[in-house]
């Protein structure tokens, strides 16, 4: 399509530039119009009217519009050829494999789009497999969002295969689905190997021992990865044993999100003893975990016996804190005065983004922040 942020997207960033600009974008607006209602009338269905009322602009936004396989293949005939598309927020429209497949087609050709949102549309294994082959061959999209797919380890074949073979996507979002531990298998395999991936969000999922050993193993071997969400799974100690010594070898990530993971006081000692060697994470959530009072300060100690320790804010569980975890946070503190550390009943999180966490009560701080307890 023509430059376009769709009806409740955002606006056109141009508008109030020279005549011979504005012109142009209106020119390529009516051509876009005109090709995407030929399209839905090949097609047989009715157009989106937030399309049509768009504002020229570089984003084209039809989330939660109801467009369906039928309406995704209209769409993509009408983008195939445009050059002023740069982001495409196709969320929640009920798309299926199909449309996902028409989606994909499109993706081939146009080599404008670097950012595609695809969240919410039960694409399945047959969408997998079609974004899968599209990714073999784009060289544009940097942003992909796929979550709440209902992707499954069948359909995690075909994702790794990507994974492996793309080195353009930056930022991959694949959480909300319903990978099992055949796919954290095949996935972290993928991830060892990929060397363009800086951001995955794969939260939300059923990685258990086996597939979270073996993804937190392709962790170890990835030398990009600066971001991962591995949040509400299933890693339990072994996978927390795997993604301790993930961290001792791993010299690149920067963020790393293991909340709601049923990591116990011998699976946080594991991660500790990672903690302890690794000299680049900057930001690590391990909030609603059993991890008890011993876990946590065996964590806290990691800190304190790595005077290289890059990490900036460390979140831990919501648990009643003993006189031991605050005299070590007490003695963090004076380590390491701009480390912002959070714990203690007091700290009230957000349940539906871990990663971005809310706190709706003053809570129990330690370090450079404005509720920090002296």
């Amino acid at each position: 399509m023509a430059a376009a942020a769709a009806g409740g997207g955002g606006s056109g960033a141009d508008g109030d530039g020279d005549g011979g600009s504005s012109g142009e974008e209106d020119a390529g607006s009516l051509a876009g119009e005109s090709r995407y209602l030929a399209a839905c009338r090949a097609c047989g269905v009715t157009p989106a009217s937030g399309l049509l009322r768009r504002t020229p602009g570089p984003a084209l936004s039809l989330r939660h519009r109801g467009l369906g396989p039928r309406g995704a293949k209209a769409l993509a005939l009408s983008l195939m050829v445009d050059t002023s598309v740069l982001t495409l927020d196709l969320s929640d429209n009920w798309l299926l494999g199909e449309g996902a497949a028409a989606i994909a087609e499109m993706l081939k050709e146009n080599c404008y789009i670097s950012a595609v949102d695809l969240s919410d549309n039960k694409l399945g294994v047959e969408g997998a497999k079609a974004f899968s082959a599209m990714l073999l061959e784009n060289t544009t999209i940097v942003s992909l969002q796929l979550s709440g797919n209902e992707f499954d380890d069948h359909a995690a074949k075909y994702l790794a295969d990507a994974i492996t073979a793309n080195s353009k996507v930056e930022i991959l979002d694949l959480s909300y689905n319903m990978f099992g531990d055949k796919a954290g298998e095949v996935l972290g395999t993928a991830i060892a190997e990929n060397i363009g991936l800086k951001e995955l969000k794969i939260s939300w999922n059923h990685f258990h021992s086996q597939g979270a050993a073996a993804l937190a193993k392709g962790l170890g071997a990835n030398i990009f990865l600066k971001v991962l969400d591995v949040s509400f799974n299933g890693f339990g100690n072994s996978g927390a044993a795997a993604l301790g010594e993930a961290l001792k070898a791993n010299n690149v990530l920067e963020e790393l999100n293991v909340s709601n993971n049923r990591i116990s006081v011998e699976g946080a000692l594991h991660v500790a003893a990672g903690l302890k060697e690794n000299k680049t994470l900057k930001r690590l959530n391990m909030t609603r975990n059993p991890m008890q009072s011993k876990g946590c300060c065996g964590v806290v100690k990691a800190l304190q016996a790595n005077s290289g320790t890059g990490l900036e804010i460390l979140d831990l569980p919501d648990i009643p804190v003993n006189k031991e975890l605050t005299e070590l946070c007490d003695a963090v503190k004076i380590l390491f005065p701009n480390l912002l550390l959070r714990h203690g009943e007091n700290t009230k999180l957000q349940t539906k983004s871990p990663w971005k966490i809310e706190l709706r009560t003053q809570p129990k701080v330690v370090g450079n922040s404005q509720n920090a307890v002296a």
